[in-house]
């Protein structure tokens, strides 16, 4: 096993916050950091992975080193690319720099590269290396390598409740259970996913824009300019055909306001709708929309990560297929009582073997609410 030093550990670490950088704005690609030291331990060069389509994290650095990049390390927190697509191969760039070692935190899920690159660079003479700090570097691409290694998108699910775990009132009121805090960080979450996905219920009943509002997000100028804000595709299911297009979010909207809408359904709706609605007719599991299909058009479509905001009976049906990979609770300090809506909509348990168990990844306070985030142990991603 690679022996990595001190000083290793320290520059994969600022590559890792570099890649962070790209968090808003790289999607479908993943988020990559790259910092170039030369042999006395200079840091010679730095860049990250900005925009799908753009120079790769590997030529913003090698552009900032010039000529010290020779004989320097490159550490990267992904696999440097040996293949041609919307840009050129960063291990044949990092070839021609002269650098003589690449220390990368992960191999890339990408079929296409999936160990060519360290491969390619190897046979160069360059010595490759892998595996520093993999977990960090991979939990910045969760939605990435399932897409890339399972063929489905990460999927978290958001719910609010009430203390006694209730998500509205009998009567379908919710507006609102949690705070403002809770839902402004509910705004960094759908900035940071490429698709976020409703059910026609929610949507007649709360009638949201389902969008990002850049000026929720606090966030600094030179984090995310707000021209540079990726809007999510917003992908509602509506089986019936329920959704006219009088609804906030089929309204079209000033640009960056409001991304593109997809609509789900069983067949082609009647209505007429602006020009940034689509529709995809999906396949029916019984009288439901097939989920499990869903979510691999979804991959298909280049979607790294669903947002799911919806209700009971969508949350549990995703649920019950195994398509969950994280759940967020926002949990306010109120007390709704009996009566009122649950969490889950699913079909009775007999046994408790039978009952999904998580683990917990983080507990915060937001605001007046707390904030519970848990990962699915059950295996989601081999549907």
């Amino acid at each position: 096993m690679t022996q990595f030093s001190h000083f290793d550990h320290q520059m994969m670490a600022r590559a890792i916050q570099l890649a962070k950088r790209g968090q808003y704005t790289t999607a479908p690609n993943p988020n990559v950091g790259c910092v170039i030291s030369d042999s006395q331990g200079t840091v010679v060069g730095e860049g990250w992975h900005q925009k799908a389509g753009t120079p790769h994290a590997e030529i913003h650095a090698l552009s900032q080193a010039g000529q010290k990049a020779q004989g320097a390390t490159a550490y990267v927190t992904l696999e440097p690319c040996s293949h041609f697509g919307k840009t050129p191969p960063c291990a044949d760039a990092l070839i021609t720099a002269g650098v003589t070692r690449v220390v990368a935190a992960m191999v890339d899920p990408n079929p296409l590269v999936s160990g060519n690159g360290l491969k390619k660079l190897q046979q160069a003479g360059i010595k490759a290396e892998h595996g520093l700090l993999h977990n960090a570097a991979a939990q910045l691409n969760r939605g990435f390598i399932k897409r890339m290694s399972r063929g489905k998108p990460w999927v978290t699910v958001k719910l609010a409740a009430s203390l006694d775990g209730k998500t509205a009132l009998e009567n379908g009121q919710s507006q609102w259970i949690t705070s403002p805090e809770a839902r402004q960080d509910v705004q960094r979450h759908r900035a940071l996913s490429c698709g976020i996905l409703s059910g026609s219920g929610t949507v007649m009943a709360d009638n949201p824009m389902l969008n990002v509002r850049f000026s929720e997000l606090n966030l600094s100028n030179q984090v995310l300019p707000e021209e540079a804000l990726r809007q999510p595709l917003r992908i509602l299911l509506d089986g019936r055909n329920q959704l006219p297009p009088s609804l906030k979010c089929l309204q079209p909207m000033q640009a960056n306001l409001a991304g593109n809408v997809l609509l789900v359904n069983g067949h082609t709706s009647e209505h007429q709708f602006p020009e940034h609605v689509s529709q995809w007719q999906a396949p029916f599991k019984g009288n439901k929309l097939d989920l499990v299909t869903v979510m691999n058009k979804l991959a298909e479509m280049q979607l790294n990560h669903i947002w799911v905001e919806a209700g009971a009976k969508l949350s549990g049906a995703l649920l019950e297929n195994n398509l969950i990979d994280e759940l967020i609770l926002y949990q306010a300090p109120k007390l709704i009582g009996g009566s009122g809506q649950n969490l889950f909509d699913t079909q009775p348990l007999v046994a408790m073997e039978k009952v999904p168990e998580l683990r917990w990844s983080d507990v915060r306070q937001v605001g007046k609410d707390i904030k519970m985030t848990a990962l699915f142990n059950h295996p989601a991603a081999t549907n």
